[in-house]
């Protein structure tokens, strides 16, 4: 098991009703009925729309769990995920960097629920966008260092 520093706080967003102790574990992407994006993403594929492009690429490493510190970051995952919860948790193995987004995150083989943050996470348009602009920020700031 990996160590970890207790003042360092991980966080998971995504299955609902788990509670502390509990593992959570690679696990196929939730599938909606009738959504397009699901589907593919599903499949290993990126769903492309008209207008928005490529939407919800799928994940780099399925055989991972992925957590990150960045709890806004993580609760748009659970958002995701119907009902989906929000959780601080401790890595289980070896954390490897997800070069994936541009906020802190990590992969590792498993990881423990050390405590609920938040049950059945909604996002409201408002935190959404907040997401958003930080999240293009980000992206633009890689772009202009990459150059």
């Amino acid at each position: 098991m990996a160590t970890s520093d207790h003042a360092i706080r991980y966080f998971h967003g995504g299955i609902p009703d788990l509670k502390p102790g509990q593992l959570i574990t690679p696990h196929p992407p939730k599938v909606v009925d009738d959504c397009p994006i699901c589907v593919a993403r599903a499949a290993g594929q990126t769903a492309v729309i008209e207008g928005l492009g490529p939407v919800d690429p799928a994940t780099a490493r399925p055989d991972r769990v992925y957590i990150t510190l960045d709890r806004e970051y993580a609760r748009f995952y659970a958002s995701k995920y119907w009902q989906g919860d929000l959780y601080v948790v401790e890595p289980v193995g070896d954390l490897e960097p997800s070069v994936e987004d541009r906020f802190p995150s990590w992969t590792c083989e498993a990881a423990r629920v050390r405590s609920v943050y938040q049950r059945c996470v909604l996002l409201t348009p408002k935190q959404r966008r907040a997401l958003l602009k930080r999240w293009t920020a980000a992206d633009l700031a890689a772009e202009a260092g990459a150059q």
